[in-house]
């Protein structure tokens, strides 16, 4: 079985649930913990990197997210929440960095958002030929607004899972997501088809 899970792809890895991720901790919790990397850690990469706009620093702030995880002793406990945890830990890790590079003085990049996949997903939710524009008007919100956007459009969570990653109620994440969506129309110049899936 060993064997098997080491050649086990994170395509393979995404298939598993939580709870027989779980199960398994209980025979091999270090090999529970390499799926848990397997599954998430490219969402969690694109999460990262969406905030940071920089690829190497979203790498090391995720392995971060990663060693914390294997530090969390209630991390396999039967009611823990993996992934809203794994998330809530990679937005305040790079909220945070990005607030101290600011405190140093660093200019952030100007186009965010450059890497590929995410573009990819952009296109798909907003349109590619608006893209930069939408991207751009984006950058230009509260970190509140931007986060439960980027949670929302570009991670796919479910209200119920950006509750949890937020560690806020769900009608605050339903008014919170209807402002930002009103916001970004409104700097956006009020056209209804940029949150119209394309």
């Amino acid at each position: 079985m060993s064997q098997t899970l080491r050649l086990v792809t994170p395509a393979q890895a995404d298939q598993w649930s939580e709870t027989e991720i779980k199960e398994l901790a209980r025979s091999n919790p270090r090999l529970a913990m390499d799926m848990i990397i397997r599954k998430h850690r490219e969402r969690l990469f694109w999460h990262a990197s969406g905030i940071v706009k920089d690829s190497q620093e979203a790498y090391d702030l995720v392995q971060e997210v990663f060693i914390r995880a294997m530090r969390e002793t209630r991390f396999f406990d039967e009611e823990f929440r993996m992934k809203a945890w794994l998330y809530r830990v990679t937005s305040n890790l790079c909220f945070n960095h990005v607030r101290d590079r600011r405190r140093r003085g660093a200019i952030l990049e100007t186009v965010p958002f450059a890497d590929r996949a995410h573009a990819d997903q952009v296109d798909v939710i907003f349109g590619g030929e608006r893209r930069a524009e939408v991207l751009a008007a984006i950058e230009q919100m509260t970190e509140d607004h931007k986060e439960i956007l980027m949670l929302r459009y570009y991670d796919d969570l479910s209200y119920a899972e950006i509750a949890e990653v937020l560690d806020i109620k769900l009608g605050t994440v339903m008014s919170r997501l209807s402002r930002a969506r009103a916001r970004l129309l409104e700097v956006m110049g009020g056209d209804p088809s940029l949150m119209t899936p394309a």
